[in-house]
Parts: structure tokens; C-alpha cells; sequence
């Protein structure tokens, strides 16, 4: 039998580097028995059990039951040795916790890298030492990675500075009822979009991210359909949005906010994309605005929606499409109008918003019962003999699904849409499945507000020390 730990690494790697490899070279390892009865099972190699959980991780059909069954058991058999205290000696038990709690698919790039960093272990290096690695190598691989994940940290800190007073110019702290919150906006681009030149992307990511937020509490917690109406008519009408006229001091502070910072950001993208986008950004946010309105006439008049009738206002009402949509035009590559308005640009959008949606939607059906919300929890579990249980499940289901088609449609070779901007699709529902992982990361932020200053703010632990970098204090 081949060695475990070495196929199940190779198979991942050149998977998710856009090989087509077939997860069938993975079946002599399906069964539980092939590690019992091998040599690494006999030694209890804790090592060969991470990489094969690993490896299934990047499961791209539905019918590959073999990384199916091997996530299954091996997640178990790691289980079992923590309980135990039977990890191998040369692995860090904090280390299969990590992979454990994290699975590859919420598992963003930004918090991985700090973990390593500060899990490093020169023996880690050991077996890859040769007669020409000095004895310091170690140190300065080390040393780096501390200096390159600081001087990140100090260009993140620069634009939540840049954010903070965007959000002063455009009076966005005016706004009582409103969640404004630069720093865990800015979480999701600093985590996954970390090189120096994507700062504007950034940048933009956060903005239209925290529009988002702000727009979208108008129609949760406002009592005045009036301004909601008024908002809806507003976005619609655009540039002629004069001849409308403002209901309320909030819903011109609202709109404006979002026109006028929509409209810079389309002077900035057309200099990367070398045409003008606006249009496409007022269209998102016209649906966007035109969903949420649809939700909040179902919670005031009562009325229960079909699922299927639910989902065609629920996904778009996620908000990917104008916060998604926006920053894509930064990544790098220039996007057509054909690509943006094209099939396969439409099915990313698609799987992420099923899985922004559904996860939202498992960790916050309690609270939205009890301010006589729709959620599909609830939907289903009513079709499914009222098991909120089943209905869980389902979902569950349905987003690995979403998830894996993403992943699909990131590893594959061609395609419409650029790989810059694809990877940027699975980025992000990698951080979404993040935020959703225990709670509700928006509704109850205290563990986004952590992950964020871990990202932006405190500098590294390194050897039990703080390696200080920058002056900048964590956010509470």
C-alpha cells in the first residue's frame, strides 16, 4: 500500500492547483480497516490521519462518496486520540485541533498564516533539512514571515484609518439605529486579499460592505414604510433621484452615502477597467434595495412564502452582489460586459449566495421567530413535519453543494471569468462560512471583533513574546 500521508497531500495539491486528478487513487484508504491494517496505523501516525481529513476536504462533485467516507472516519479516529492523549510525538496537538475546528473551506489565508506563524516549530523543519541550509535558515524563514505579516498589518491599519474617516464624511455615524462597524468590514478583504497592490480593493471591499450593513438595518429595524419606499425609489431613480426627494433626514444620509460613494468608486474602477461600470453598480443595488423591501412587506403583512419564492429574494438579499461585485473590478483583470452579465459569472454568484444565505439562516432562525421573520429553517422544518432538526440537515446539505461547485468551478482549467476573480468567489465563502461557524459573526460579533484585531491589529505571539511592529491598540 502506498504511504497515506504522501498520497492524500499530493492529491490535494494538485487538485486544488488545477489538476484533474480523481479522487479514485484515494480509494485503497476509504475504509477505516486500511488504516488499522497499515504500518501508520500500527504506529498511530497522527500525521497521515491530518492529511487525509485534509484531502477530503476538497471534494468538487457530490458523487465522490471515497473523500466522503475517508472525512468520516478519520475526523473520528483524530477525535479519539485527543480524548486520549495518543497524538504522535512529533505533531502539535494544538495543531490537529486547528485543522479540526477549521476545515479547509472556512479556514482564511490571513488567520492561517498568524497561526503558523506562531505554532512554528523549528523540528517541524527537520526532515526538510539539507547539507546546504545553514543552521540559522530556521530564524530567518521565521524572521520573514513576522516581518512580511506586520508590514500587512501596517498597511490594513492605514486604510481602517481611511475607512474611519470615510465613514465621518459621509455621516454614516450619524446614524443611531445602523450597525457601522470598519473594522469587521474590513475583515473579510484584509483576511483572503493581502498583497500591497490590492489596498484599493480593499478598501472598496469595506465601503460597500458597510453600505450594505447600513441599508440593510433601514429595512430590519425601521418602523416607517415610508422611508423604506423612499429609499427604494431613490436607488431606482439613480441620477434623477432630485425629482423624488428625501422622507427623512436618515434616508438622505442613507442614499447619499451610497450614490455619491458608488460613483467614486466608478471613476476609480474605470481606470483599471478602461470603461465606465456605474451602471452596473446602481443595478445591484436597485435589486438589493427592491429584495429588502420585499422581506420587510412579508414581516409587516405576515404573509409566508414558498421556498423556492423565498430563496428568489433571500439570495440576492444576502448583499454579495453589490459588495462582491464592486471590488472584483480592483482584483486586476479587466471584466467585459459580457462576462459580468454572463453565465458563469451568474452560477458564482449563485453557490455564494446560497451559502451566505443558508448559513445565515442556521444560526439566526431562533432569533428571526421571534421577531416574525421568514428564515428557511423555519420554512422547511414546516414541510418536514416541524423538525427543525431535518430541516437543518437539508440545508446543510444543500450549501456543501454550493461549496462544492465553487471549488469546482475555481480548480477548473478556462472559463469565462478570470482565475483572479474566481479565486476571489471561494475567498470569500471561505470567510463567510467563518463568520457563521458558532453564531451569527454580525449579529453577535464578539468572535469577528477578535479574528479582525488578530488580522488588523495586535501584532504576532511569537515563542510566547509579542513581536511589536506598529503602535495601533486592539478594538473592543
Amino acid at each position: 500500500m502506498l504511504d497515506m500521508a504522501t498520497c492524500a497531500m499530493a492529491f490535494r495539491l494538485l487538485r486544488l492547483h488545477g489538476y484533474d486528478v480523481s479522487s479514485d487513487g484515494l480509494a485503497q484508504f476509504s475504509n477505516e480497516s486500511s488504516f488499522h491494517g497499515s504500518i501508520q496505523g500500527h504506529l498511530n501516525d497522527t500525521e497521515a490521519l491530518l492529511e487525509l481529513l485534509k484531502a477530503s476536504h476538497v471534494q468538487i462533485t457530490d458523487d465522490e462518496l471515497v473523500l466522503e467516507s475517508i472525512g468520516s472516519w478519520s475526523s473520528q479516529l483524530l477525535k479519539q486520540q485527543l480524548c486520549s492523549g495518543r497524538i504522535s510525538r512529533h505533531v502539535d496537538p494544538a495543531e490537529v485541533e486547528h485543522v479540526l475546528k477549521f476545515p479547509f473551506y472556512s479556514n482564511v489565508d490571513r488567520l492561517e498564516h498568524r497561526w503558523n506563524i506562531e505554532h512554528f516549530k523549528k523540528q517541524n523543519f527537520q526532515k526538510l533539512k539539507s547539507e546546504y541550509r545553514t543552521c540559522d535558515a530556521d530564524e530567518e524563514i521565521m524572521s520573514l514571515a513576522v516581518d512580511e505579516f506586520h508590514s500587512c498589518q501596517a498597511a490594513y491599519q492605514e486604510e481602517l484609518r481611511c475607512i474611519e474617516r470615510w465613514v465621518k464624511e459621509v455621516r454614516l455615524d450619524e446614524l443611531d439605529y445602523a450597525r457601522v462597524m470598519p473594522l469587521i468590514c474590513l475583515l473579510p478583504s484584509a483576511s483572503t486579499m493581502f498583497p500591497a497592490e490590492l489596498s484599493e480593493a480593499r478598501i472598496v471591499a469595506a465601503k460597500t460592505n458597510i453600505l450594505a450593513t447600513i441599508v440593510d438595518d433601514l429595512f430590519d429595524v425601521g418602523e416607517s414604510r415610508e422611508e423604506m419606499e423612499n429609499l427604494v425609489t431613490l436607488i431606482e431613480m439613480w441620477d434623477a433621484y432630485e425629482r423624488v426627494g428625501f422622507f427623512s433626514e436618515r434616508v438622505e444620509i442613507v442614499f447619499r452615502a451610497v450614490y455619491d460613494t458608488s460613483n467614486d468608486i466608478a471613476v476609480r474602477a474605470a481606470a483599471v477597467q478602461n470603461r465606465n461600470i456605474i451602471h452596473h453598480i446602481a443595478e445591484r443595488w436597485a435589486e438589493l434595495a427592491r429584495v429588502m423591501m420585499v422581506e420587510a412587506e412579508w414581516r409587516m403583512s405576515g404573509h409566508t412564502p414558498s421556498m423556492d419564492e423565498y430563496m428568489a429574494v433571500a439570495e440576492p438579499s444576502y448583499a454579495l452582489g453589490t459588495t462582491v461585485l464592486t471590488f472584483l473590478y480592483f482584483v486586476g483583470p479587466e471584466l467585459s460586459e459580457d462576462v459580468v452579465r454572463g453565465s458563469e459569472y451568474g452560477e458564482l454568484f449563485r453557490h455564494i449566495n446560497i451559502c451566505g444565505r443558508l448559513l445565515n439562516d442556521l444560526q439566526s432562525y431562533e432569533r428571526e421567530k421571534d421577531q416574525g421573520k421568514i428564515n428557511s429553517v423555519l420554512l422547511l422544518a414546516g414541510r418536514l413535519g416541524g423538525s427543525v432538526e431535518a430541516a437543518k440537515a437539508e440545508l446543510r446539505s444543500v450549501i456543501a453543494a454550493s461549496r462544492r461547485a465553487l471549488l469546482r468551478m475555481l480548480v477548473r482549467d478556462g472559463g469565462e471569468v478570470p482565475w483572479q476573480c474566481r479565486r476571489e468567489f471561494w475567498n470569500i465563502s471561505k470567510v463567510v462560512h467563518l463568520i457563521y461557524m458558532e453564531v451569527d459573526g454580525y449579529a453577535s460579533p464578539k468572535e469577528m471583533m477578535r479574528a479582525s484585531n488578530e488580522v488588523v491589529v495586535e501584532p504576532l505571539r511569537v515563542g510566547g513574546k509579542t513581536k511589536t511592529h506598529t503602535s495601533a491598540e486592539s478594538y473592543s
